[in-house]
């Protein structure tokens, strides 16, 4: 397959990009910056040079390949303050990618997220996102994705772990552990009992070729490895590793981060594993904190 990629040099996409590529596929990957553009030449992928905004060039290139893989969102956007202007826009994209693969029975892919769950009890596939979630907006562009199907549009959403972990990671954990460098103290919120879902980087790129190769139409996948890794076992390994106290905190200790930080998320994946035998093989996330995180400061990947 001729695969499409958005996002291709972001966190995820730098994993996915060598997975494609490795199982045979031809890539084709959306950089909207020259060091971008760079690193996925260097990779072996085809570069197109653009962004989320250039709604013709999204729906030009998705008419020349046989699936897309949609991973691009403006995070900067969203946690400037605006969320909902960061969905517009990913909602733009997605119809823009879409237009040119209705009637094809040709995949698209998306990542969402599984920060609206945060109810505490285990969630399956088939649960919607509770409406009060900071994240609940987010869910406007799976239901557009998954309605594709009428449309004969191999549609899925992959809704991720809030920790995607491994080496290089700028996200979540990368924030607990440099507020922890910061403060002297390895805070959790309250007593640590909340939980996080958790996937290694690679295995969740994996998620992301088996559903563009595989998954049927109108698909929500779970991309969590651990269904929920409680939050003293979190803070607990980073104060291990940074050689600081594990002290209780309100969510306010992590800034902007603080109503992610406080959310108590269980997430099974049960279905996913079954449908697309997909099977886990990266290392827990106390074990990536112990190796990773708090040995060195981590870098931000090209976009």
């Amino acid at each position: 397959m001729r695969i499409l990629v958005t996002g291709a040099t972001g966190w995820i996409g730098s994993a996915l990009v060598p997975e494609l590529l490795g199982a045979g596929h031809r890539v084709v990957g959306l950089s909207r910056s020259d060091a971008g553009a760079a690193a996925l030449d260097s990779a072996g992928a085809e570069v197109v040079r653009g962004d989320l905004d250039d709604l013709d060039l999204l729906s030009a290139t998705a008419a020349q390949v046989d699936g897309v893989v949609h991973l691009a969102f403006k995070h900067d956007l969203a946690f400037g303050g605006d969320f909902p202007a960061a969905v517009a826009a990913d909602r733009a994209a997605v119809a823009a990618l879409a237009a040119p693969l209705k009637g094809t029975g040709r995949p698209l892919v998306i990542a969402s997220g599984l920060a609206g769950h945060h109810s505490g009890t285990p969630v399956t596939e088939d649960d919607p996102p509770a409406a009060d979630s900071p994240a609940a907006h987010r869910m406007a562009t799976e239901r557009d994705v998954l309605a594709l199907a009428s449309a004969d549009v191999r549609s899925t959403s992959v809704r991720l772990a809030p920790t995607v972990h491994g080496a290089g990671d700028t996200g979540f954990v990368s924030v607990l552990v440099e507020t922890a460098r910061r403060t002297g103290i390895s805070a959790q919120v309250g007593d640590g009992s909340t939980h996080w879902p958790a996937v290694h980087v690679t295995d969740a790129a994996r998620l992301f070729r088996l559903a563009c190769e595989s998954a049927p139409a109108a698909t929500v996948l779970h991309a969590a490895d651990e269904q929920g890794v409680p939050m003293r076992e979190i803070a607990g390994a980073i104060g291990r590793g940074l050689d600081v106290p594990v002290r209780e905190v309100q969510p306010e200790h992590f800034g902007h981060l603080g109503a992610f930080a406080a959310l108590d998320i269980v997430a099974l994946s049960d279905r996913t594993r079954a449908l697309l035998g997909w099977r886990p093989e990266g290392p827990t996330l106390v074990e990536d904190i112990e190796r990773h995180y708090t040995r060195a400061t981590t870098a931000q990947p090209t976009s």
